[in-house]
């Protein structure tokens, strides 16, 4: 199944409510959620309070994306908050495989995030460990760049090494994905495609809906 999950760090912060709103009656099925704290990456985001006034404007899933150092400190809080999955960064965790077992052991479901330049052997040892695999196609820290060309072909690595060793696995690609490109990712094997700029600019509702037609069609084939 592949799912789309509009990343609020393209949507207008006036609006918030209303544009998560938009996107969930759209039938956007998660929704992504930057925090990042300004030391892992060069810019801060939004925090708990937030994340937790936001749940109760959608029952959609909250996939929590921690641009965090040693985001395990913080596990518990954000599932607190109303996070549904974590996500965190091998380059900024002392201990995965740890921080991966936090998440799960608390309820939410544990996601483990690559940056552009690190190769996907990085979490190929705790990859039983999680529910999904982030590949960054960007790096970090700001909305709106242009993916990086090579960030495909980790992908494609990727799912490769999930489907050989038979581990069930989604794959999220986040940064620059837009509706001229997203084939692009998923004919490489990603199945979660966070959009921010290409969702939240224009008509909110037409770009959700253009996007799942196009994943409607792409499984089709």
């Amino acid at each position: 199944m592949t799912i789309l999950a509009p990343s609020i760090l393209g949507a207008d912060f006036k609006q918030l409510g209303e544009q998560i709103r938009l996107v969930d009656e759209a039938g956007a099925q998660y929704i992504h959620i930057d925090v990042m704290d300004g030391y892992f990456v060069p810019n801060i985001s939004v925090g708990m309070p937030v994340i937790s006034s936001l749940r109760s404007a959608t029952d959609k899933v909250f996939d929590v994306h921690m641009m965090v150092t040693e985001a395990g400190r913080y596990v518990q809080k954000m599932r607190d908050c109303g996070a549904d999955i974590i996500t965190v960064h091998a380059e900024a965790c002392r201990h995965l495989d740890q921080v991966l077992r936090k998440i799960r052991s608390c309820g939410a479901r544990a996601g483990v995030s690559l940056n552009p330049a690190t190769p996907v052997q990085a979490v190929e040892h705790v990859l039983p460990l999680a529910d999904m695999a982030l590949i960054m196609t960007v790096n970090p820290g700001f909305g709106g760049q242009e993916r990086i060309p090579y960030t495909l072909d980790k992908i494609h690595m990727l799912r490769q090494i999930c489907d050989r060793r038979g581990i069930p696995m989604d794959i999220q690609v986040d940064g620059g994905v837009t509706y001229d490109n997203v084939e692009e990712f998923l004919e490489a094997g990603a199945n979660v495609i966070v959009a921010g700029s290409a969702v939240f600019q224009g008509d909110v509702t037409s770009n959700v809906k253009a996007f799942l037609k196009k994943f409607e069609e792409f499984e089709k084939r």
